[in-house]
Protein backbone atom coordinates (compact mmCIF):
# COMPACT_ATOMS: atom_id res chain seq x y z
CA UNK A 1 0.00 0.00 0.00
CA UNK A 2 1.30 3.47 -0.98
CA UNK A 3 1.83 5.79 1.74
CA UNK A 4 2.31 9.51 2.13
CA UNK A 5 3.38 12.29 4.28
CA UNK A 6 0.25 14.64 4.67
CA UNK A 7 1.27 18.05 5.34
CA UNK A 8 -1.89 18.89 6.75
CA UNK A 9 -1.67 15.88 9.62
CA UNK A 10 1.91 16.03 9.71
CA UNK A 11 2.20 12.39 9.58
CA UNK A 12 2.74 9.56 7.40
CA UNK A 13 -0.86 8.25 6.15
CA UNK A 14 -1.99 5.05 4.04
CA UNK A 15 -3.16 6.44 0.21
CA UNK A 16 -7.31 6.00 0.35
CA UNK A 17 -8.27 6.80 -3.28
CA UNK A 18 -11.83 9.52 -3.00
CA UNK A 19 -12.79 6.79 -5.92
CA UNK A 20 -11.11 3.35 -5.67
CA UNK A 21 -8.19 2.48 -8.39
CA UNK A 22 -8.07 6.04 -9.35
CA UNK A 23 -5.88 9.15 -8.16
CA UNK A 24 -6.90 12.73 -8.49
CA UNK A 25 -4.43 14.65 -8.42
CA UNK A 26 -3.19 18.88 -8.47
CA UNK A 27 -0.14 20.45 -8.93
CA UNK A 28 0.54 23.92 -8.77
CA UNK A 29 1.77 25.39 -12.06
CA UNK A 30 3.75 28.19 -13.03
CA UNK A 31 3.08 31.32 -13.40
CA UNK A 32 4.20 32.13 -17.02
CA UNK A 33 6.19 35.25 -17.19
CA UNK A 34 9.81 34.08 -17.82
CA UNK A 35 11.76 30.69 -18.43
CA UNK A 36 11.90 27.67 -15.76
CA UNK A 37 14.73 27.55 -13.30
CA UNK A 38 15.98 24.37 -11.68
CA UNK A 39 13.83 24.86 -9.17
CA UNK A 40 10.62 24.71 -10.60
CA UNK A 41 11.99 21.53 -12.34
CA UNK A 42 11.48 19.59 -8.84
CA UNK A 43 8.23 19.36 -8.59
CA UNK A 44 7.63 18.40 -12.18
CA UNK A 45 10.14 15.45 -11.15
CA UNK A 46 8.72 14.54 -8.03
CA UNK A 47 5.05 14.49 -9.07
CA UNK A 48 5.99 12.70 -12.45
CA UNK A 49 7.61 9.99 -10.30
CA UNK A 50 4.55 10.09 -8.04
CA UNK A 51 1.84 9.27 -10.65
CA UNK A 52 4.29 6.72 -12.73
CA UNK A 53 4.48 5.20 -9.32
CA UNK A 54 0.92 5.09 -9.12
CA UNK A 55 0.80 3.46 -12.17
CA UNK A 56 3.14 1.09 -11.84
CA UNK A 57 0.61 -0.09 -8.89
CA UNK A 58 -2.67 -0.39 -10.75
CA UNK A 59 -4.08 3.09 -10.52
CA UNK A 60 -5.36 5.39 -12.82
CA UNK A 61 -4.27 8.93 -12.61
CA UNK A 62 -5.99 12.49 -13.45
CA UNK A 63 -3.07 14.61 -13.45
CA UNK A 64 -4.13 18.36 -13.28
CA UNK A 65 -1.56 20.87 -13.55
CA UNK A 66 -2.36 24.79 -14.34
CA UNK A 67 -1.15 27.94 -15.91
CA UNK A 68 -1.38 30.89 -14.64
CA UNK A 69 -1.28 33.10 -17.18
CA UNK A 70 -2.25 36.76 -15.63
CA UNK A 71 -0.41 38.18 -13.06
CA UNK A 72 0.83 41.89 -12.42
CA UNK A 73 4.28 40.32 -13.59
CA UNK A 74 3.12 39.14 -17.02
CA UNK A 75 1.41 42.42 -17.25
CA UNK A 76 4.92 44.11 -16.63
CA UNK A 77 6.46 41.93 -18.95
CA UNK A 78 3.84 42.86 -21.75
CA UNK A 79 4.31 46.65 -21.06
CA UNK A 80 8.50 46.44 -21.26
CA UNK A 81 7.94 44.58 -24.61
CA UNK A 82 5.10 46.82 -26.21
CA UNK A 83 3.16 43.70 -26.23
CA UNK A 84 0.09 41.50 -24.99
CA UNK A 85 -0.23 39.57 -22.04
CA UNK A 86 -1.36 36.44 -24.18
CA UNK A 87 1.37 36.70 -26.10
CA UNK A 88 3.92 36.97 -22.76
CA UNK A 89 2.21 33.76 -21.25
CA UNK A 90 2.05 31.95 -24.54
CA UNK A 91 5.70 32.12 -24.70
CA UNK A 92 6.46 30.64 -21.34
CA UNK A 93 3.59 28.12 -21.66
CA UNK A 94 5.95 26.64 -24.70
CA UNK A 95 8.27 26.85 -22.82
CA UNK A 96 7.38 25.11 -20.31
CA UNK A 97 5.55 22.49 -21.81
CA UNK A 98 8.78 21.89 -23.91
CA UNK A 99 10.92 21.63 -20.87
CA UNK A 100 8.37 18.90 -19.68
CA UNK A 101 9.18 17.30 -22.88
CA UNK A 102 13.03 17.39 -22.34
CA UNK A 103 12.64 16.40 -18.43
CA UNK A 104 10.54 13.24 -20.09
CA UNK A 105 7.85 13.64 -17.91
CA UNK A 106 4.55 12.72 -18.60
CA UNK A 107 2.22 15.71 -19.98
CA UNK A 108 -0.55 16.20 -17.34
CA UNK A 109 -3.61 15.41 -18.25
CA UNK A 110 -5.82 19.02 -18.09
CA UNK A 111 -3.26 22.01 -18.64
CA UNK A 112 -6.32 24.57 -17.32
CA UNK A 113 -5.31 28.47 -17.92
CA UNK A 114 -6.73 31.22 -15.63
CA UNK A 115 -8.30 32.92 -18.30
CA UNK A 116 -9.80 30.14 -19.97
CA UNK A 117 -11.69 29.93 -16.23
CA UNK A 118 -12.95 33.35 -15.61
CA UNK A 119 -16.17 33.26 -15.66
CA UNK A 120 -16.29 30.22 -13.23
CA UNK A 121 -13.42 32.40 -10.68
CA UNK A 122 -15.66 35.45 -10.50
CA UNK A 123 -18.99 32.86 -10.04
CA UNK A 124 -17.01 31.69 -7.33
CA UNK A 125 -16.09 34.71 -5.51
CA UNK A 126 -20.14 36.08 -5.76
CA UNK A 127 -20.26 32.64 -3.83
CA UNK A 128 -18.29 34.01 -0.82
CA UNK A 129 -19.34 37.89 -1.09
CA UNK A 130 -23.34 36.36 -0.79
CA UNK A 131 -22.31 33.38 1.95
CA UNK A 132 -20.58 36.48 4.38
CA UNK A 133 -16.42 34.82 3.73
CA UNK A 134 -15.92 37.69 1.09
CA UNK A 135 -16.01 41.65 1.59
CA UNK A 136 -16.39 43.72 -1.35
CA UNK A 137 -14.04 46.76 0.27
CA UNK A 138 -14.69 50.83 -0.46
CA UNK A 139 -12.30 50.60 -3.66
CA UNK A 140 -14.28 47.72 -5.08
CA UNK A 141 -11.41 45.17 -4.28
CA UNK A 142 -12.74 42.05 -2.84
CA UNK A 143 -11.31 40.35 0.20
CA UNK A 144 -11.32 37.43 1.73
CA UNK A 145 -11.86 37.43 5.24
CA UNK A 146 -9.76 34.42 7.15
CA UNK A 147 -11.96 34.74 10.54
CA UNK A 148 -14.32 33.19 8.16
CA UNK A 149 -12.69 29.72 8.37
CA UNK A 150 -12.53 28.74 11.96
CA UNK A 151 -9.99 25.89 10.52
CA UNK A 152 -7.16 28.65 8.71
CA UNK A 153 -4.01 27.42 9.17
CA UNK A 154 -4.51 23.68 9.43
CA UNK A 155 -2.34 23.01 6.15
CA UNK A 156 0.79 25.27 7.31
CA UNK A 157 0.44 25.12 10.93
CA UNK A 158 -0.16 28.50 11.14
CA UNK A 159 -2.01 30.09 14.12
CA UNK A 160 -4.11 33.26 12.85
CA UNK A 161 -4.07 34.48 16.70
CA UNK A 162 -0.20 34.59 16.18
CA UNK A 163 0.00 35.62 13.09
CA UNK A 164 -2.44 38.87 13.80
CA UNK A 165 -0.57 39.47 16.95
CA UNK A 166 3.15 39.87 15.03
CA UNK A 167 1.59 41.36 12.20
CA UNK A 168 2.31 45.14 11.24
CA UNK A 169 0.29 47.29 10.55
CA UNK A 170 -1.35 46.80 6.51
CA UNK A 171 -1.07 49.96 4.60
CA UNK A 172 -4.13 48.60 2.92
CA UNK A 173 -6.95 50.15 5.14
CA UNK A 174 -9.39 48.33 2.18
CA UNK A 175 -8.78 44.86 4.67
CA UNK A 176 -10.58 44.21 7.99
CA UNK A 177 -7.64 42.30 9.24
CA UNK A 178 -4.29 41.83 7.69
CA UNK A 179 -4.18 38.44 6.72
CA UNK A 180 -7.22 39.04 4.43
CA UNK A 181 -6.61 38.23 1.05
CA UNK A 182 -7.57 39.33 -2.61
CA UNK A 183 -9.97 37.33 -4.81
CA UNK A 184 -10.34 40.28 -7.25
CA UNK A 185 -8.64 43.14 -7.71
CA UNK A 186 -9.98 46.29 -9.55
CA UNK A 187 -7.57 47.77 -11.62
CA UNK A 188 -7.20 49.62 -15.10
CA UNK A 189 -3.89 48.47 -15.27
CA UNK A 190 -3.34 45.84 -17.97
CA UNK A 191 -5.19 42.76 -18.77
CA UNK A 192 -8.97 42.97 -17.14
CA UNK A 193 -12.26 41.32 -16.98
CA UNK A 194 -15.56 42.60 -16.08
CA UNK A 195 -17.30 41.70 -13.00
CA UNK A 196 -19.84 42.36 -10.33
CA UNK A 197 -17.23 44.72 -8.34
CA UNK A 198 -16.07 46.31 -11.66
CA UNK A 199 -12.85 45.80 -14.21
CA UNK A 200 -10.45 43.84 -12.82
CA UNK A 201 -8.68 40.52 -12.21
CA UNK A 202 -8.86 38.06 -10.15
CA UNK A 203 -6.44 37.25 -6.73
CA UNK A 204 -3.76 34.38 -7.26
CA UNK A 205 -5.29 31.88 -4.14
CA UNK A 206 -8.71 31.63 -5.94
CA UNK A 207 -7.76 30.73 -9.14
CA UNK A 208 -6.23 27.39 -8.28
CA UNK A 209 -9.20 26.42 -6.11
CA UNK A 210 -11.58 27.11 -9.06
CA UNK A 211 -9.61 25.16 -11.47
CA UNK A 212 -9.45 22.17 -9.30
CA UNK A 213 -13.08 22.21 -8.52
CA UNK A 214 -14.13 22.58 -12.57
CA UNK A 215 -11.26 19.85 -13.52
CA UNK A 216 -11.33 17.72 -10.76
CA UNK A 217 -14.27 17.71 -8.27
CA UNK A 218 -15.19 19.40 -5.04
CA UNK A 219 -12.65 17.11 -3.21
CA UNK A 220 -9.80 15.48 -4.32
CA UNK A 221 -6.70 13.23 -3.49
CA UNK A 222 -3.59 14.84 -3.73
CA UNK A 223 -2.80 18.40 -3.94
CA UNK A 224 0.59 19.08 -4.26
CA UNK A 225 3.00 21.47 -4.51
CA UNK A 226 6.63 23.44 -3.38
CA UNK A 227 7.11 23.96 0.23
CA UNK A 228 6.91 27.33 -0.24
CA UNK A 229 3.37 27.07 -1.56
CA UNK A 230 1.49 25.71 1.80
CA UNK A 231 1.63 29.37 3.24
CA UNK A 232 -0.15 31.71 2.06
CA UNK A 233 -1.06 29.75 -1.18
CA UNK A 234 -2.15 26.53 -0.46
CA UNK A 235 -3.72 27.76 3.25
CA UNK A 236 -5.51 30.20 1.45
CA UNK A 237 -6.85 27.72 -1.20
CA UNK A 238 -8.07 25.33 1.16
CA UNK A 239 -9.87 28.12 3.41
CA UNK A 240 -11.82 28.84 0.53
CA UNK A 241 -13.22 25.68 -0.47
CA UNK A 242 -14.10 25.40 3.12
CA UNK A 243 -16.16 28.78 3.29
CA UNK A 244 -17.77 28.23 -0.39
CA UNK A 245 -18.66 23.81 -0.70
CA UNK A 246 -17.65 22.87 3.05
CA UNK A 247 -15.35 20.20 2.30
CA UNK A 248 -11.67 19.98 2.42
CA UNK A 249 -10.18 20.74 -0.97
CA UNK A 250 -7.68 18.06 -1.01
CA UNK A 251 -7.12 14.72 1.29
CA UNK A 252 -3.84 14.29 1.12
CA UNK A 253 -1.10 17.79 0.58
CA UNK A 254 1.94 16.88 -0.38
CA UNK A 255 5.13 19.69 -0.56
CA UNK A 256 8.37 18.83 -2.29
CA UNK A 257 11.72 20.55 -0.58
CA UNK A 258 14.11 23.70 -2.41
CA UNK A 259 16.64 23.53 -3.96
CA UNK A 260 19.98 24.94 -3.01
CA UNK A 261 22.91 25.88 -5.07
CA UNK A 262 26.40 25.30 -3.84
CA UNK A 263 24.57 25.15 -0.20
CA UNK A 264 22.76 28.76 -0.72
CA UNK A 265 19.16 29.38 -1.26
CA UNK A 266 18.41 30.19 -4.90
CA UNK A 267 17.53 33.72 -5.55
CA UNK A 268 17.27 36.58 -8.12
CA UNK A 269 19.52 38.68 -5.27
CA UNK A 270 22.56 36.61 -5.29
CA UNK A 271 22.90 35.71 -8.52
CA UNK A 272 22.93 32.04 -8.45
CA UNK A 273 19.44 31.22 -10.63
CA UNK A 274 20.43 28.16 -12.96
CA UNK A 275 17.74 27.98 -15.70
CA UNK A 276 16.05 24.14 -16.17
CA UNK A 277 17.06 24.05 -20.33
CA UNK A 278 20.18 24.72 -19.51
CA UNK A 279 21.10 22.45 -16.99
CA UNK A 280 19.40 19.57 -19.12
CA UNK A 281 21.23 20.41 -21.81
CA UNK A 282 24.15 19.99 -20.15
CA UNK A 283 24.10 17.10 -18.25
CA UNK A 284 21.26 15.58 -20.46
CA UNK A 285 17.22 14.18 -18.90
CA UNK A 286 19.15 10.97 -17.52
CA UNK A 287 21.28 12.48 -15.37
CA UNK A 288 19.25 15.52 -14.23
CA UNK A 289 16.33 12.92 -13.14
CA UNK A 290 18.56 10.50 -11.26
CA UNK A 291 20.23 13.69 -9.30
CA UNK A 292 16.86 14.81 -8.75
CA UNK A 293 15.63 11.56 -7.57
CA UNK A 294 19.20 11.01 -5.99
CA UNK A 295 17.20 12.77 -2.43
CA UNK A 296 14.27 12.27 -0.67
CA UNK A 297 11.30 15.12 -1.94
CA UNK A 298 10.97 16.61 1.48
CA UNK A 299 14.40 17.16 2.06
CA UNK A 300 16.41 20.17 0.38
CA UNK A 301 18.72 18.80 -2.58
CA UNK A 302 22.08 20.47 -2.52
CA UNK A 303 22.99 21.43 -6.33
CA UNK A 304 26.79 21.30 -7.08
CA UNK A 305 30.04 20.12 -9.06
CA UNK A 306 30.20 17.64 -6.35
CA UNK A 307 26.71 16.50 -6.30
CA UNK A 308 26.26 16.29 -9.73
CA UNK A 309 29.35 14.23 -10.17
CA UNK A 310 28.41 11.89 -7.56
CA UNK A 311 25.26 11.51 -9.44
CA UNK A 312 27.15 11.07 -12.86
CA UNK A 313 29.31 7.72 -11.16
CA UNK A 314 26.11 6.61 -10.02
CA UNK A 315 23.87 6.35 -13.07
CA UNK A 316 27.06 5.13 -14.87
CA UNK A 317 27.35 2.63 -12.25
CA UNK A 318 23.60 1.39 -12.99
CA UNK A 319 23.93 1.92 -16.67
CA UNK A 320 26.93 0.34 -17.76
CA UNK A 321 26.20 -3.07 -16.70
CA UNK A 322 23.28 -3.00 -18.60
CA UNK A 323 24.93 -1.94 -21.42
CA UNK A 324 26.91 -5.06 -21.13
CA UNK A 325 24.26 -7.41 -20.69
CA UNK A 326 22.77 -6.27 -23.99
CA UNK A 327 25.70 -7.14 -25.76
CA UNK A 328 26.40 -10.15 -24.16
CA UNK A 329 22.58 -11.27 -24.96
CA UNK A 330 23.01 -9.96 -28.69
CA UNK A 331 26.22 -11.85 -29.24
CA UNK A 332 24.91 -15.11 -28.11
CA UNK A 333 21.60 -14.54 -30.28
CA UNK A 334 19.73 -15.28 -27.14
CA UNK A 335 15.91 -14.82 -26.94
CA UNK A 336 14.67 -11.86 -25.59
CA UNK A 337 11.60 -11.39 -23.67
CA UNK A 338 9.57 -8.73 -21.46
CA UNK A 339 9.61 -10.76 -18.45
CA UNK A 340 11.37 -8.93 -15.64
CA UNK A 341 12.64 -10.14 -12.14
CA UNK A 342 9.12 -9.56 -10.22
CA UNK A 343 10.91 -9.97 -6.60
CA UNK A 344 13.38 -7.68 -7.13
CA UNK A 345 10.55 -4.81 -9.25
CA UNK A 346 8.55 -5.68 -5.92
CA UNK A 347 11.21 -4.89 -3.73
CA UNK A 348 11.60 -1.50 -5.57
CA UNK A 349 8.29 -0.60 -5.51
CA UNK A 350 8.00 -0.79 -1.75
CA UNK A 351 10.66 1.39 -0.96
CA UNK A 352 8.51 3.91 -3.24
CA UNK A 353 5.77 3.00 -1.83
CA UNK A 354 6.92 4.30 1.25
CA UNK A 355 6.43 8.38 0.87
CA UNK A 356 7.84 7.96 -2.07
CA UNK A 357 11.56 7.41 -0.78
CA UNK A 358 13.93 7.46 -4.08
CA UNK A 359 16.69 6.94 -1.32
CA UNK A 360 16.15 3.84 -0.66
CA UNK A 361 14.62 2.79 -4.16
CA UNK A 362 18.05 3.56 -5.30
CA UNK A 363 19.72 0.79 -2.57
CA UNK A 364 17.26 -1.44 -4.49
CA UNK A 365 18.52 -0.48 -7.96
CA UNK A 366 21.94 -1.24 -6.71
CA UNK A 367 21.71 -4.23 -5.50
CA UNK A 368 19.91 -5.72 -8.67
CA UNK A 369 22.65 -3.90 -10.53
CA UNK A 370 25.26 -5.92 -8.31
CA UNK A 371 23.36 -9.51 -9.07
CA UNK A 372 23.36 -8.51 -12.72
CA UNK A 373 26.65 -8.50 -12.65
CA UNK A 374 27.54 -11.31 -10.66
CA UNK A 375 25.12 -13.33 -13.41
CA UNK A 376 27.52 -11.78 -16.38
CA UNK A 377 30.38 -13.51 -14.78
CA UNK A 378 29.64 -17.58 -14.28
CA UNK A 379 31.10 -19.27 -16.54
CA UNK A 380 27.99 -20.83 -18.16
CA UNK A 381 25.49 -17.37 -18.31
CA UNK A 382 22.10 -18.00 -18.11
CA UNK A 383 20.91 -15.84 -20.72
CA UNK A 384 17.37 -16.08 -19.43
CA UNK A 385 17.82 -14.87 -15.32
CA UNK A 386 20.22 -12.07 -17.12
CA UNK A 387 17.58 -11.02 -19.97
CA UNK A 388 14.68 -11.21 -16.53
CA UNK A 389 17.40 -9.01 -13.95
CA UNK A 390 17.71 -7.03 -16.83
CA UNK A 391 14.07 -5.81 -17.36
CA UNK A 392 13.53 -5.74 -13.63
CA UNK A 393 16.04 -3.13 -13.73
CA UNK A 394 14.79 -0.67 -16.64
CA UNK A 395 11.31 -1.43 -15.56
CA UNK A 396 12.80 0.67 -12.16
CA UNK A 397 14.62 3.38 -14.34
CA UNK A 398 10.61 3.49 -16.32
CA UNK A 399 9.61 4.49 -13.23
CA UNK A 400 11.78 7.25 -12.19
CA UNK A 401 11.40 8.51 -15.76
CA UNK A 402 14.82 7.60 -16.92
CA UNK A 403 14.58 6.22 -20.67
CA UNK A 404 17.23 3.05 -21.30
CA UNK A 405 17.31 1.44 -24.90
CA UNK A 406 18.27 -1.96 -25.46
CA UNK A 407 21.73 -1.98 -27.21
CA UNK A 408 21.58 -4.40 -30.18
CA UNK A 409 24.48 -5.51 -31.89
CA UNK A 410 24.83 -5.53 -36.08
CA UNK A 411 26.62 -7.73 -37.99
CA UNK A 412 29.34 -5.61 -38.15
CA UNK A 413 29.48 -4.89 -34.15
CA UNK A 414 29.61 -8.98 -34.12
CA UNK A 415 32.96 -9.00 -36.16
CA UNK A 416 34.33 -6.18 -34.09
CA UNK A 417 34.24 -8.33 -31.20
CA UNK A 418 34.95 -11.86 -32.86
CA UNK A 419 38.04 -10.18 -33.97
CA UNK A 420 38.69 -8.52 -30.50
CA UNK A 421 38.49 -12.34 -28.83
CA UNK A 422 39.98 -14.11 -31.66
CA UNK A 423 43.41 -11.47 -31.13
CA UNK A 424 43.23 -11.23 -27.49
CA UNK A 425 43.24 -15.31 -27.53
CA UNK A 426 46.16 -14.90 -30.45
CA UNK A 427 48.02 -12.84 -28.25
CA UNK A 428 48.03 -10.14 -30.72
CA UNK A 429 47.96 -7.12 -28.74
CA UNK A 430 48.17 -4.58 -31.09
CA UNK A 431 45.33 -6.13 -32.99
CA UNK A 432 43.39 -6.52 -30.26
CA UNK A 433 43.86 -2.91 -29.12
CA UNK A 434 42.86 -1.86 -32.77
CA UNK A 435 39.48 -3.88 -32.66
CA UNK A 436 39.24 -2.30 -29.02
CA UNK A 437 39.12 0.98 -30.19
CA UNK A 438 36.96 1.00 -32.84
CA UNK A 439 34.77 -1.17 -30.09
CA UNK A 440 34.80 2.10 -27.63
CA UNK A 441 34.31 4.35 -30.91
CA UNK A 442 31.27 3.11 -30.98
CA UNK A 443 30.01 3.14 -27.46
CA UNK A 444 30.13 -0.90 -26.77
CA UNK A 445 33.14 -1.19 -24.27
Amino acid sequence: MIRLYNSKTLQIEPFRPVKEGHVSMYVCGPTVYNYAHIGNARPMVVFDVLKRLFEAEGYTVTYVSNFTDVDDKIINRAIEENTTEAVIAQRYIDAYQALRVQLNTQIPDITPRVTETMDDIIAFIQEMVNNGSAYVSENGDVYFSVEADERYGEISHQNLDMLEAGARIDVNQGKKNPYDFALWKKTDKGIQWDSPWGKGRPGWHTECVVMINKNLGEIIDIHGGGMDLKFPHHENEAAQQECTHHNALANYWVHNAMINIDGQKMSKSLGNTLWAKDIIDQLGTGLTRWLMSSVHYRKELNFSEETVETARKELEKVLNPLKQADIRISLAQAEVTDEKDEESFRSFLDQLDDDLNTPNAYTVIFETVKKLNQSLRVREIDYASVNRIRNAVTAMLDVLGINVERTVLSEEDRELFRGWNEAKKAKDWGKADTYRNALSGKGLL
